[in-house]
């Protein structure tokens, strides 16, 4: 560890600094692979991660667009784009159209791209890297090359997570979830290109996870206690933990499919499998169970992965925003300890159809119901903020305000999927996929957005347009909300995910006069939601054009805190140099000291020094 330490750039504090350590690290210019592909500096690690991140998310998406033509026109040519599919993707698209088997293959696919190289990566890697040590008071990442590495085991996760597209046969088709024995009986080597991105992908976030955890707890600045940490630091500490502690079984469980894959070997299956009618010619032996077991202990900890720093953003800018100290710092910070670590003991409510007992299922009913207690308390939290401020509407508080009712709806809509009576009749329907998406689409990535928009001046020293930012806002809002929300009536109604004609065959196949027949209007609804998706994908392109329109043409900031904010990553420089600050900050007091008596600003920074009580020195020339 003091080998790492010692690669941090010096403080900037005059002379003294000035030749020895200083001369050490900064005698020559680094080129263009030392500053921006094989950077150890936090910052460019942090904006590495957002980049790629935002790119699998837009590539993802893209693929969720080919699946809603499907749905919506089951063998249809998709329109414009059905030539160029079949020229590159061959057989599976052929005519222009998609085949069931590239059907499922887009759904595995877009399910881990969104997850584990889009949301995860952005929320996680990409602001936790670049806000954190800032937030703490730090230099850098403890361990700067681990977090090279990190990066890289990322990159080279989501390279073979894309190539795997174009082998012989395609990408993984078993879902996002890889369920055995299906993964390992599909005759194509997609699943093992996806079982191998998925170990890097959890080695990546197993080193980040490390990381972050060190820093937090050796690198804060003096008098940074834990009850000065910012909100968002929190959620990003316990986010660590559940990193940390929930994707090793998966990885073991990942190695262990590939070799039920490549060597043959039946870890995940069963004495007696039978594939198109005939015996496989498997050892047995395995449980296809355990698989399950393995991959929820960190599918259900994976949602709060999701959450907890979205949650974290979204608080910053409403207490940023609402120019007063947030409702309840104690409660939240408590309230997301105590998601973290039931995070660990809800998983199984994913697997009440697989005939557990009655007991066990009690169990999980129970502490899927306690774990929304601290969620809502959380959002309560937020609510209460907004109270007797005096609030700023700008993009950032925007998306911050959006991300509140989407993420009520996303998480209220999960609660009667947690008792197992109701489980029998939703699971595997479309009302899975609304309730799920509320939570991780207008949730987590309204709170991306927020993030972005109010991060990107500390990160280029200019402003995003605000116009462009509210057209953004607004269409995302109501298309996100005409995507989604009908899905809760198709689940309702029996339509049931993962069908590649949108259910036309499986509707078709009910006794007509039956009680549960989908009616036409629901299937009809599918159309709709594939035009809206258009309208979604189009809401986008004010926010491509404004980010990388603004890095060169945004207004300039005419300070380094132009939010007026009170936590330390806005007490540096802007854009931060190597090193963050010009002299060790030190820190005296809280993260949210807004609108205090008796100071001429509405807003204390965490270094400000203590002001006498009597006769402030701030206020004083202010009468003349």
């Amino acid at each position: 560890m003091q080998a790492n330490v010692q690669q941090f750039p010096p403080f900037r504090e005059g002379p003294a600094h000035g030749h020895g350590e200083h001369g050490h690290h900064e005698h020559h210019e680094p080129n263009f692979w030392q500053k921006y592909i094989f950077s150890t500096d936090h910052k460019v690690i942090g904006i590495q991660y957002g980049l790629m991140s935002l790119s699998f998310m837009l590539f993802g998406f893209f693929l969720m667009l080919l699946m809603r033509w499907q749905i919506a026109h089951p063998g249809m040519p998709v329109p414009l784009l059905g030539p160029l599919l079949a020229k590159i993707l061959g057989a599976p698209a052929a005519g222009g159209a998609i085949s069931p088997d590239l059907y499922n293959s887009f759904g595995a696919m877009h399910g881990t791209i969104m997850i584990f190289l889009g949301v995860v990566p952005l929320s996680f890697a990409a602001f936790g890297n670049y806000v954190v040590p800032l937030m703490i008071g730090a230099p850098d990442m403890t361990f700067p090359r681990v977090n090279m590495a990190s990066f890289h085991a990322f990159f080279l996760g989501g390279v073979v997570m894309f190539v795997s597209f174009f082998i012989p046969g395609g990408a993984a088709q078993a879902g996002w979830t890889s369920y055995s024995p299906l993964a390992t009986t599909i005759p194509t080597d997609g699943q093992a290109f996806w079982l191998v991105g998925m170990v890097l992908l959890i080695t990546s976030s197993l080193l980040g996870a490390v990381n972050f955890i060190a820093t937090i707890i050796q690198l804060r600045a003096p008098g940074m206690t834990w009850m000065r940490l910012p909100f968002f630091v929190w959620a990003q500490f316990v986010t660590a933990f559940i990193l940390l502690l929930a994707f090793p079984p998966l990885e073991a469980a990942g190695i262990l499919q590939l070799m039920d894959n490549v060597a043959h070997t039946s870890f995940f299956l069963p004495t007696g499998l039978a594939v198109g009618g005939q015996l496989a010619h498997v050892s047995g032996g395995g449980s296809p169970l355990l698989w399950q077991h393995l991959f929820w202990f960190l599918g259900h900890p994976e949602v709060y992965v999701l959450i907890l720093p979205a949650m974290g953003i979204v608080a910053e800018i409403i207490t940023n925003n609402t120019r007063k100290p947030i409702w309840g710092y104690k409660s939240l910070v408590y309230s997301v300890l105590f998601v973290g670590f039931l995070s660990f003991i809800v998983w199984a409510h994913h697997m009440y159809m697989t005939g557990m007992g009655q007991k066990i299922a009690t169990f999980f009913q129970a502490t899927t119901m306690i774990i929304s207690i601290p969620s809502v308390i959380i959002l309560t939290c937020m609510f209460l903020s907004l109270w007797g401020g005096s609030i700023r509407i700008n993009t950032p508080m925007l998306f911050a305000l959006g991300f509140l009712p989407m993420f009520g709806i996303g998480g209220l809509t999960g609660l009667p999927l947690g008792l197992a009576a109701v489980d029998l009749y939703l699971h595997d329907t479309y009302y899975v996929i609304a309730h799920f998406h509320y939570v991780v689409a207008p949730g987590s990535i309204f709170a991306l957005f927020a993030g972005v928009y109010f991060w990107f001046p500390k990160m280029t020293g200019r402003k995003m347009s605000e116009f462009w930012g509210r057209v953004h806002f607004w269409c995302s809002l109501v298309f996100m909300n005409l995507v989604f929300m009908p899905m809760f009536a198709q689940g309702i109604k029996g339509m049931l995910r993962r069908m590649s004609d949108g259910a036309v065959n499986y509707s078709a196949a009910r006794v007509p006069n039956a009680i549960d027949t989908l009616p036409g209007t629901v299937m009809q609804l599918n159309d709709w939601i594939f035009w809206a998706a258009i309208g979604l994908g189009i809401a986008q392109i004010p926010f491509i054009i404004n980010v990388f329109w603004s890095i060169k043409h945004g207004e300039k900031v005419k300070s380094d805190n132009p939010w007026e904010a009170t936590t330390l990553d806005w007490q540096t420089p802007t854009p931060p140099p190597h090193g963050n600050f010009e002299h060790e900050p030190h820190v005296l007091r809280g993260p949210y000291e807004y609108s205090q008596p008796g100071h001429a600003t509405d807003f204390t920074p965490q270094d400000e020094p203590a002001e006498g009580p009597v006769a402030p020195k701030i206020p004083a020339p202010a009468h003349h």
